[in-house]
Formats: structure tokens, C-alpha cells, sequence
């Protein structure tokens, strides 16, 4: 009876393992979701049968739906709901000369569709409110057209143009490869269907670009080339990852202009255009039969046997290993120095774009690894398309608002086209390309140019949001740790914006419009997803409409940006002048005159100096850089980029988001106590208990450091007394107008008394130590009389 009882004690429940994919969204089997991109349209195949959901995500913004019959005719009886416009807004997005435009039309063209001949229902716009859906069913095999048309908004106004979604339920949960497949990008001249666990060789001219599909996601490949010139000499030189990393400085190509990929001569064959999931890896070889065999799988197919049997025809010599660029992989070095791997990044549809740059033999695989995560457990195919080299692609990366958001490619601000004739080098950030220095002048000139004249920065990524409606203060007060009801029209105020337990999501300034309207700038996408979050649980009476592709701006900063401006913008008599403006006060005018172009113009920055911001809609910022480049010049206007605008904002003690806070960071270890008012401030808001509770048990603070060596200090540094780690450095840079090193760092409130002299921690962070003492958080300027000037 004993051992009985024992062996019940003993039994454990067998489960499986329990996994959350945030990435993915949790929609049942037969459903997929699909975005429509405020001021875009859409095509998707559909069948009868198929139910469809469309939501106004952000409330107020009309959706167009049509739908092209097999026969090329646009019909309503797909839909089941009369056509009740032209569809202008459809017409209007797919006339653009924008890649997804000419993509939709070729996809409609080759359907048989003319878009003159479109018809369209029109639906939501309004007053329709945030995620109100419409649902219909599809009565007829086709293709469906949405569009979210919209006019350009001024910057004064709040009529924004943004996203719709729709939902599609299928009738046929098992597709063909065909259907899985996404739209070209453009005609293709090869469309290569690499089934799992094979390879396949091609030729490919130079100047074509060829484009690597995963086309289920989380399936990895190997991509090896020749140069056909080469070959032809029985030279057999195959891309070098070492050489290729060791010429660029980095630890994979990225598109832009180090994005070449090196034989072992040093010749570049390929160079990466775009790229959708922005993370692969080059550590080691493609996978070979010794992998396989070490873990007890003998005989098992592996990416270099196949790659050897591919380029027998070619005359290449088979290899026992080959090296490769590996696309989609998810191998890092961890801090032990030991390889390992966990599932892909890429999901279904992602790509890499790349050009040939000069005649090449390509071999591309679908890995067969199916005893660990490399490939999800489970290989797939990937597909390969060429296009021609007629056909030009802009250089992007893909930027996704949240895990489980569609991934948008890098684009260019509307300032872009004024900027790029002074440089060519330029960063992603944020899913824009903005300058990081430029040519004629460099980071130190333009570093003085905003200290001892003026400096003009394109900071159109910023992410804007309209905050309207009765119920707009009320949600805004609850949801920012300032006072907003002190907040009079014509008033920015700087704020940070917190999590329940006191951490930060975004820090940004908040410009109120009228008794009504609010427009919040920050830096993060979630800031408005967590705004409307907010207001729909709690029953707030408001809409928060993204507007970052309607206003595109520019910062003019600097001791003579007055001067600049003040000539510059006419105001009608209800608003204030530039020469008037006070600081953190904003103003709505126009260039030169009364029919000018409409702008925004705000008495704020990130440089610690006397500047101003200029806000404007994307169409009209040609005109506007060129108004304010033309009064610039005789003061010494230079452009500005990202290195040297580090350089002023951590002298001027100002923080950015993912290195001096993060979600784990309270305003007050991020240095920005001021911004949270608990005793003034009467109503609740989100994280109040928290931050006061932090505020009388803190554990870290927010500091200055004055460096005492010229060696490079950077991010993640640590913060020494003795052995014991009390820190860390946060920004780091070289003070030119001070002459030496400064940081912005986290230090163990023990520790943290100005004039504690620490050391910072170089290779182990023992066996390297360069000497530092804690200061006041602003190195340049901390009573802010340049900016209040």
C-alpha cells in the first residue's frame, strides 16, 4: 500500500511545451490579416466564400473597397454591396509614382483590370470611432482593392490620414505555393522555387537584382557566389564572409552604402538593397555532413552537399564545408565566445534584395536542419526571383511599429531630396534614412555651428499623434505625468509618459491646439498605440490618430536661429510672431505671406541652445528648406547630422530612448524628475503610486561624468569602486567646447554624491580602468539660459 501511494506522489501530468509568439498574430487557421497604409491602397486575391472584416483602426478614416472580377472587370456583386463613388481616393493613391503604387497597378494589369474603369464603396470616415469594423462577405472569385485615401493635412489642422485592417476568413485553409507567394516587386526574369531541404544554382547578369524569398518564415539559407568572369578562368573565388565583414567594419551588410558583400581578392559581387528582417548572420559555414554526423545522424542532406552537386555543372570543386552568407539565421556569440542558434527572425514573405555587380554564378538552399531551432523545427521552401537591372529599387531596411506589425521598408523624409546633394551618409532610424554627417563640413563643424551660429536638422521621424475630442484632456492627464489642465492653446509642454509600475514608455512634448485638441510628439510608435489603449478601457471620449507621414520637420538651433527666423513666416494678429515666441511656446503661420506655405513653428529643441522647430506637410518641405537654407546662409546656416547632434544633446544633459531610459527607467533615474509634478498635480495618473514609491526608496540616479582619459567610453560601460560594479554609462561623447570626454550615466544612489571619484570598466572591466567623477547631469549650460535666451 506504501509503494502504491509513493508511485502516485511520483506521477507527473504530461504537457507540452507552453510558447507565446507575440510576433504572431493569434488568429485561427483560416484567417489572415492584412494592412492598409493610411494614404495607400491594397490588392489581395480572394475567393467566394471568403468573408471579409475591415476596422478603422484609428477611428474617423474612410476606407474605398472595390473589386476586380477573373474577367478584368470591376463589379460589385463580388462585394454583395452597390458601388456608391468613382473612387477618386483609389484612383488618386494608384496614379502616385511610388514603388506600392506600380506594384498595385501591375498586379491589377495583369488581371486584366484598367484602373480608370474603378468603382468603389465607400465606407467609415467621419466620426466612425477607433476600431469600428464593417464585415462583408466575398461572393465571387477575384481581386479585392482597398484604399485609405485621404487630402494632405496642414499643421495646423488635425485631419490625419491612417491605417485600416482587414481581416480575411478563408473557405480554403489549405493554399498552393502559388498563393502563399507575394506580388512581385516587379516582372521577374527567373522565379526559382528552392524546395526544402534542396539547392539551386543560377546565373545571374550584371546590374540584376535578385531577391531571396522565405516564404513560410523562420527558414534559413545559404547564398554563395562566383564571378562568372573568373569561372570562366577556372578561378574559383566564392564570396568571403571574413573579407566581407573585415572591409566594412561590421558584422553583416546592410543596405545603404556599406552593403557589399567581397570575394577574397577583395572584388565585390552582390550588394544588399533591401532587406526586410534586418538580422542574419555570417559565423560559420553552411551546413555540412560532420555537422550531422557529431550529432548522430549519418547520411542526413546538408547544405554543402547540395551546393556541390549545384555547382558540379558550373566546374567549382566540391567543398567539404562552404562558407556563405547566411541569410535569416539566428546565430550570435555569447559572452563566453560560444556559438549558438535559436529560431529565425524572418516570417513569412520577408526577403533580402541584392544587386549583382557584375556577372555572377549564384547558389541559393533551403537548409534541411531539422534536428535543432535553426529552421523552427520544420524546413520550408524558399523561392528566388531576379528582375531586371532596368528597374532601380530604393535602399531600405524594415522597421516594425509593434512585434506582431507589418514591417515597413525605410523611407526618405520629405527633406531628403533638399539634404542628400551635401552627403551620402545616412542611417536608418526609425524607418526614415537621416543624415549622419555631411561631406562639405563633418560632426566637429556642424558640432559649432549650432553652438556659435545656427544648425538646421531634419527630425521628421519623430512620431506625432492627434489627440482630439471632449474627453482629450481628461485622457492626456491621465496618461502624462504633467499637468496637462495648466497647458494653455498655443503651449508645448515637455513630459514623460509611464507604465503602471513607474517605467517610461516614451518621454516627447505635448503642443495644445484648442480647448480640444492636443498634438503629443515623442519618439516611440507605441506611445500612440498605448494612448488608445488607454482610452478605450478606461471610456475616454477621444481619438489619438497618428499624423508622422503628414508633418515632416526640421529644427533650426543655434544662438542666431532668431535672427533667421524672425523675417521669415507670417502670423496673423492672433498668433505670436517668432521674434514674440516664448520658450516652449508655439505658433501657426506661413512663409513670406498670407498665401504662403502653412507651418508650425515651436520654440523647442535638443541641443541646449536658443532654436526653434519647424513643422510643415511632406509635399510642401522643399519650399520650406529652401525658404529657411536662403535666410540661413548669411549667418552661417550649416546642415547638421545624427553624430553631431549626439555630441550637443548629452552635453546639454538631454536623454534618448534606448540608452538613458527604457520601460525599466522612472523619470527620475532618467534624470527628468521635474517632469512628474506628484505634489502640485492633483489627479491620478498612470504610474503615480509607483514613481512616488521609487522616488522615497531610490536605488539609482541619474549623473554626469567628467572623463579623465581621451580613451573612447561608450553605452554599457560599467561603473567601478574597486570590484564592485555601482553603474553604468548611458551616452557617452567628446566634448568639444569643454575639451575633454563626458557621459551621462546610472549610478547606485550609494555612490552617487557629486565629486565621487569612480572608474570605468574597459575589456573585462577589471583589467582596464579609466578614472571619472560624478558631476551635475548638464556638462554645457545646466540653468538653460542659452535655450531661454
Amino acid at each position: 500500500m506504501q509503494d502504491h501511494d509513493a508511485a502516485m506522489l511520483l506521477a507527473r501530468p504530461v504537457s507540452g511545451s507552453i510558447l507565446r509568439y507575440p510576433s504572431r498574430p493569434a488568429l485561427p487557421r483560416d484567417v489572415q490579416r492584412y494592412k492598409v497604409r493610411g494614404g495607400g491602397a491594397l490588392v489581395v486575391p480572394v475567393s467566394a466564400g471568403d468573408h471579409a472584416t475591415l476596422k478603422d483602426i484609428e477611428g474617423m478614416q474612410a476606407c474605398e473597397i472595390s473589386f476586380l472580377a477573373r474577367d478584368g472587370r470591376f463589379s460589385d456583386h463580388g462585394i454583395g454591396h452597390r458601388f456608391t463613388c468613382n473612387g477618386e481616393g483609389l484612383k488618386a493613391i494608384l496614379s502616385s509614382e511610388e514603388e506600392s503604387a506600380a506594384r498595385l497597378r501591375r498586379a491589377i494589369e495583369r488581371r486584366g483590370g484598367n484602373i480608370a474603369d474603378a468603382k468603389a464603396l465607400r465606407i467609415f470616415g467621419g466620426q466612425s470611432r477607433p476600431e469600428e469594423s464593417a464585415e462583408f462577405a466575398i461572393l465571387a472569385d477575384g481581386l479585392l482593392i482597398l484604399a485609405a485615401p485621404g487630402d494632405g493635412m496642414t499643421p495646423g489642422e488635425q485631419a490625419t490620414v491612417t491605417d485600416i485592417e482587414l481581416r480575411l476568413r478563408r473557405t480554403r485553409i489549405e493554399r498552393a505555393y502559388e498563393t502563399l507567394l507575394p506580388e512581385p516587386l516587379a516582372d521577374p526574369l527567373q522565379d526559382i522555387r528552392i524546395r526544402a531541404a534542396t539547392a539551386n544554382a543560377y546565373f545571374v547578369r550584371a546590374g540584376e537584382y535578385i531577391q531571396i524569398l522565405d516564404v513560410q518564415g523562420r527558414q534559413c539559407t545559404d547564398f554563395q557566389a562566383f564571378s562568372a568572369r573568373k569561372l570562366d578562368k577556372g578561378i574559383e573565388h566564392a564570396l568571403d564572409a571574413t573579407i566581407t565583414r573585415t572591409l566594412l567594419g561590421r558584422s553583416y551588410p546592410t543596405p545603404g552604402l556599406p552593403s557589399k558583400a567581397f570575394d577574397r581578392e577583395f572584388e565585390p559581387l552582390v550588394e544588399i538593397v533591401q532587406d526586410t528582417v534586418g538580422r542574419h548572420d555570417a559565423f560559420a559555414t553552411a551546413c555540412n555532413s560532420r555537422y550531422y554526423d557529431d550529432m548522430g545522424y549519418p547520411g542526413h542532406v546538408n547544405c554543402t552537399d547540395n551546393f556541390n552537386a549545384q555547382l558540379a555543372p558550373y566546374g567549382v570543386k566540391g567543398r567539404k564545408g562552404w562558407e556563405a552568407l547566411n541569410f535569416f539565421y539566428n546565430t550570435h556569440v555569447d559572452d563566453h565566445n560560444q556559438l549558438y542558434l535559436d529560431e529565425p527572425w524572418s516570417r513569412p514573405g520577408d526577403y533580402v534584395l541584392m544587386r549583382a555587380l557584375t556577372d555572377i554564378v549564384c547558389v541559393s538552399s533551403s537548409c534541411p536542419d531539422d534536428i535543432d531551432a535553426a529552421n523552427g523545427w520544420n524546413p520550408t521552401d524558399i523561392h528566388v526571383r531576379t528582375y531586371s537591372a532596368e528597374k532601380k529599387f530604393t535602399r531600405a531596411v524594415a522597421y516594425r511599429m509593434t512585434p506582431d506589425a507589418d514591417a515597413e521598408l525605410t523611407r526618405e523624409t520629405a527633406f531628403h531630396s533638399s539634404l542628400s546633394p551635401m552627403t551620402r551618409d545616412f542611417t536608418e532610424y526609425r524607418g526614415y534614412w537621416l543624415a549622419n554627417r555631411y561631406a562639405t563640413t563633418g560632426p566637429i563643424e556642424e558640432y559649432w555651428a549650432c553652438r556659435e551660429a545656427a544648425a538646421v536638422i531634419d527630425l521628421s521621424p519623430l512620431r506625432k499623434f492627434e489627440v482630439t475630442g471632449p474627453d482629450a484632456e481628461a485622457l492626456l492627464q491621465y496618461c502624462l505625468t504633467r499637468d496637462v489642465r495648466k497647458l494653455t492653446t498655443g503651449q508645448v509642454v515637455y513630459s514623460a509618459m509611464c507604465y503602471e509600475h513607474g517605467g517610461m514608455v516614451d518621454d516627447g512634448t505635448l503642443f495644445r491646439l484648442g480647448d480640444h485638441n492636443f498634438r503629443w510628439v515623442g519618439g516611440d510608435d507605441y506611445s500612440g498605440i498605448w494612448l488608445r489603449k488607454v482610452a478605450e478601457e478606461k471610456g475616454f471620449h477621444a481619438w489619438v490618430r497618428s499624423s508622422t507621414d503628414q508633418l515632416h520637420n526640421i529644427a533650426v538651433q543655434g544662438p542666431k536661429s532668431r535672427e533667421i527666423l524672425k523675417d521669415l513666416f507670417w502670423t496673423a494678429p492672433s498668433q505670436q510672431t517668432v521674434e514674440e515666441l516664448g520658450w516652449f511656446r508655439f505658433t501657426v503661420g506661413r512663409i513670406g505671406g498670407f498665401e504662403g506655405v502653412p507651418v508650425v513653428i515651436s520654440r523647442t529643441g535638443y541641443t541646449g541652445e536658443l532654436g526653434y522647430e519647424i513643422f510643415c506637410h511632406p509635399k510642401d518641405a522643399p519650399a520650406v528648406f529652401k525658404a529657411v537654407w536662403e535666410a540661413g546662409e548669411p549667418h552661417g546656416l550649416k546642415p547638421m547630422g545624427l553624430q553631431a547632434l549626439d555630441m550637443v544633446r548629452i552635453e546639454a544633459g538631454l536623454i534618448f530612448a534606448g540608452y538613458d531610459f527604457d520601460d525599466q527607467t522612472d523619470p527620475f533615474e532618467a534624470g527628468i524628475g521635474f517632469t512628474v509634478p506628484l505634489k502640485s498635480k492633483q489627479d491620478d495618473f498612470i504610474g503615480r503610486d509607483a514613481i512616488l514609491r521609487r522616488k522615497e526608496n531610490p536605488r539609482w540616479k541619474f549623473v554626469g561624468l567628467d572623463i579623465g582619459a581621451n580613451e573612447t567610453v561608450s553605452h554599457g560601460d560599467c561603473l567601478h569602486i574597486g570590484r564592485a560594479q555601482i553603474g553604468v554609462v548611458t551616452s557617452a561623447t567628446h566634448s568639444p567646447v569643454l575639451g575633454k570626454n563626458i557621459a551621462l550615466a546610472r549610478v547606485d544612489i550609494t555612490h552617487a554624491a557629486v565629486g565621487t571619484e569612480i572608474e570605468i570598466g574597459k575589456l573585462d572591466g577589471h583589467q582596464k580602468r579609466i578614472p571619472a567623477i560624478i558631476v551635475p547631469l548638464s556638462h554645457y549650460d545646466p540653468e538653460k539660459t542659452r535655450p531661454r535666451s
